[in-house]
């Protein structure tokens, strides 16, 4: 028997204040097998964060059966909804295509819980677009991050999904501290990123294997990521902004912090699932700068 979800109810739970907050929808990815599992940014980075000292809380939705187990280290408000988001990726000649199903209930202020008004990195994570973009007015002296990803993707009606372009006002890329995309999320646009980087204090663009570009104060520097073997590359995204951000908070650092997040993220990659998120000698050796 599966283990009991741990579906909160944060009228009726106290919870306690966190520094690194996660907005964003729990996933339900299936496998080739018929089984599925548990992914989602809000999984990946939220256990990553959690493995960088941070205490983490997620507010997501999803439905109360489904087994959240693995997010027990750390604090999950769950808003009720009848759905999970759920993807299925399929291999293809051409590539890879991915597949949309179920959304569930979009993620709005109004769900915030009091207790988690003030955290010290506020990590806004939407898969699906299913984070409200105003959501960012509710925090007033934290650092707003974003992994963009899921605001820049599209479903046609047999839920095929597909990039799209920026859809909302400006305000919420102005009003970001920092914002994490990939190459593949503006179809390798650099007219985009031209346009996010004019927007936005400070704009990280992932390139797979190659590492990782940062723009800030004018200037493009770019991060090299170590040659690794690779064995999955589920979640290294989310693992990477995770990383920058808990350390651009502590260093003030964008450089540094690319560098730290370029070098975990690579390593993540030789693991499968979960067991990819960061070893607390890989931080020590990332954060040293031991190779």
């Amino acid at each position: 028997m599966a283990p009991a979800s741990p579906f909160i109810n944060y009228a009726l739970k106290a919870l306690k204040p966190v520094d690194y907050l996660l907005v964003g929808h729990v996933t339900q990815d299936l496998l080739p097998t018929g089984s599925s599992r548990l992914g989602g940014t809000v999984t990946f980075s939220g256990l990553t964060a959690e493995r960088l000292g941070q205490s983490v809380g997620i507010v997501t939705a999803c439905e109360s059966e489904i087994d959240l187990s693995s997010l027990e280290p750390l604090q999950v408000v769950t808003v009720p909804s009848s759905s999970t988001t759920t993807f299925r990726n399929i291999s293809t000649p051409e590539g890879r295509s991915q597949y949309l199903y179920h959304p569930a209930t979009t993620l709005e202020a109004s769900h915030l819980p009091e207790a988690w008004l003030k955290p010290k990195i506020v990590h806004l994570g939407p898969v699906a677009s299913e984070v409200d973009p105003q959501i960012y007015k509710a925090f007033e002296d934290s650092l707003i991050c974003l992994t963009a990803q899921g605001w820049l993707r599209g479903v046609d009606a047999e839920g095929l999904v597909h990039p799209v372009d920026w859809l909302y006002s400006h305000d919420l890329l102005k009003a970001s501290h920092a914002c994490v995309i990939s190459l593949e999320d503006v179809r390798g646009q650099e007219e985009v990123i031209e346009e996010f980087a004019a927007m936005c204090k400070l704009l990280v663009v992932t390139e797979n294997k190659l590492g990782a570009r940062v723009y800030w104060n004018g200037d493009i520097h770019c991060f090299p990521a170590p040659e690794v073997e690779l064995v999955e590359d589920t979640g290294a995204g989310d693992i990477f902004a995770a990383c920058f951000f808990h350390r651009l908070y502590t260093t003030r650092d964008p450089w540094e912090a690319a560098r730290f997040a370029v070098r975990l993220a690579a390593w993540s990659v030789t693991r499968t699932y979960l067991g990819s998120i960061p070893t607390s000698q890989e931080i020590a050796n990332a954060q040293f700068e031991i190779i």
